[in-house]
């Protein structure tokens, strides 16, 4: 039998919010992802991508706390099996020292121990880059993993009040993705950032974020792109990220992003959840909050097989509260995608 290797991927856990309504939401889906059938500890690693924190201002110590209490609760998973990039809620304000509390106690590449808990030492994977962007290798996969840049004020950062949601990544970022994709035609490349792009999935076109009821409308914080990777080196709606991919069709294997919370029916913008674009299949594998922006929260998230020697990979969507279906996995969003390459295991 072919060997399989199992990748979660979750986000927007928002625990701030979450426990005030008596949920531990990180824990929570991880004691249902140990529990998946199929593999004797549910899955190999997670992405966790973003938005950690549930304030509306810039997170502080205790919430990181209680960020790190959560992931100790894995059975079978240590602090290190769990791969990180920021969301636009975890974003320090505009004059702290510049996103502070997620390279304190999220941490991706193991710089504050005491705080996060992650020794580096220990990741199954081993990471090579910063916290801003960095990436790690599974076999034949490549990850490359990207932070959402909105700290440091208006129109671009968060300002004064508020996750300002139009995602961001810096020069440094789009020029070092780029190169790293151009490096690694041969593999099967897998990128990861808190927003999708536009126009790829469900509500990622220009206001459908913010008209649509999804997030807030922040006039100076470039509400249009509320949904998707709207600055780009400090360029709003400038087509690169877009363009690159176009240009260099098939560039990617695989998007993988979130930020917007919804149902899993849900095709506003007529987008699913599971798309094709460029060459490339994008997914917004969605929220795990059930009460921050609760008109649209239904708690999911998706776990890819992956079969060594085909390139076809089983996403499945699952629900982890019984608001919309039954608790379990949602057949109805079930999908098979093609990468360029045959996996290979490492």
């Amino acid at each position: 039998m072919a060997r399989e290797f199992r990748l979660w991927a979750l986000s927007d856990t928002h625990v701030g919010t979450e426990i005030k309504f008596g949920r531990r939401s990180l824990e929570e889906v991880i004691q249902h992802a140990e529990a998946w059938e199929g593999h004797p500890k549910g899955f190999d690693i997670a992405v966790n991508l973003g938005d950690f924190s549930g304030s509306q201002l810039p997170p502080d110590d205790e919430e990181g706390e209680l960020v790190v209490s959560q992931y100790a609760s894995a059975k079978h998973h240590g602090r290190e099996h769990f791969y990180d990039v920021i969301g636009n809620h975890d974003a320090s304000g505009v004059d702290e020292p510049t996103q502070w509390w997620f390279k304190k106690w999220i941490d991706p590449t193991g710089e504050s121990t005491e705080f996060s808990g992650i020794d580096n030492s220990k990741r199954p994977y081993p990471t090579t880059g910063t916290w801003e962007n960095y990436s790690f290798e599974v076999g034949n996969v490549v990850f490359l993993m990207m932070a959402d840049r909105n700290d440091g004020g208006a129109p671009i950062g968060r300002g004064e009040f508020g996750g300002y949601p139009a995602g961001a990544i810096s020069e440094e970022t789009f020029l070092w993705w780029t190169k790293k994709v151009a490096e690694n035609k041969d593999k099967i490349v897998i990128s990861a950032h808190h927003h999708m792009i536009k126009e790829t999935t469900v509500a990622s076109g220009l206001n459908e974020g913010c008209d649509d009821g999804y997030h807030g409308r922040m006039p100076d914080g470039g509400a249009p792109g509320s949904s998707f990777i709207y600055w780009v080196g400090g360029q709003k709606d400038s087509g690169r990220i877009e363009n690159f991919l176009e240009d260099n069709n098939p560039a990617i294997d695989l998007w993988l992003g979130a930020h917007t919370h919804t149902h899993p029916d849900d095709t506003t913008g007529g987008r699913s959840h599971v798309e094709q674009k460029w060459g490339a299949n994008f997914v917004n594998v969605s929220a795990v909050t059930r009460y921050h922006g609760k008109r649209n929260s239904i708690p999911m998230s998706r776990l890819f097989t992956f079969t060594e020697g085909s390139n076809e990979v089983r996403v499945q969507c699952y629900l982890h509260t019984d608001q919309y279906d039954d608790q379990g996995w949602y057949a109805p969003s079930e999908r098979t995608i093609k990468l360029r390459h045959n996996f290979e295991m490492p």
